[in-house]
């Protein structure tokens, strides 16, 4: 299995959040970490939802998700009155941001607003520091 979605659902297991009977909303469809994260969860009998730049009110689909696995690559698209309080809150996306006050001019964040998020879910992943290493540990794994 891919290392990054095989990564999400290890981290969603260590969480304690059951994927049997929960609803799963997935934002991206992308063959490398969305469609397959998105099968996986399907194969673990959660309700699956992908989502994508087309959805229709989308703050709604996302409020309404038991685990949210987020990999769009918008920086800090989903915003913490968009999550239902104590989700799962899986952030995959890698983006980057205008910080003055770094020496590169640039932070690292994620797809989610992490302070915001930290607010309302159950569990968030950190951007960096996250699935990212998670994805590694797949990949020895495998």
């Amino acid at each position: 299995a891919p290392c990054t979605p095989l990564g999400c659902i290890e981290l969603i297991d260590q969480a304690g959040y059951p994927l049997e009977g929960s609803h799963v909303v997935v934002l991206g469809r992308s063959n490398i970490v969305g469609l397959p994260v998105a099968m996986m969860a399907l194969h673990r009998n959660a309700t699956v939802t992908c989502c994508h730049s087309r959805t229709k009110d989308l703050p709604d689909v996302v409020r309404s998700a038991d685990i949210l696995i987020a990999a769009l690559g918008q920086p800090e698209f989903v915003k913490g009155d968009w999550i239902k309080p104590g989700a799962c809150v899986i952030d995959v996306g890698v983006n980057f941001k205008d910080a003055p006050e770094r020496k590169s001019g640039r932070k690292m964040c994620g797809d989610v607003d992490y302070a915001a998020a930290m607010e309302v879910a159950g569990a968030v992943t950190p951007v960096p520091g996250g699935v990212g290493p998670m994805t590694i540990g797949m990949l020895m794994q495998n």
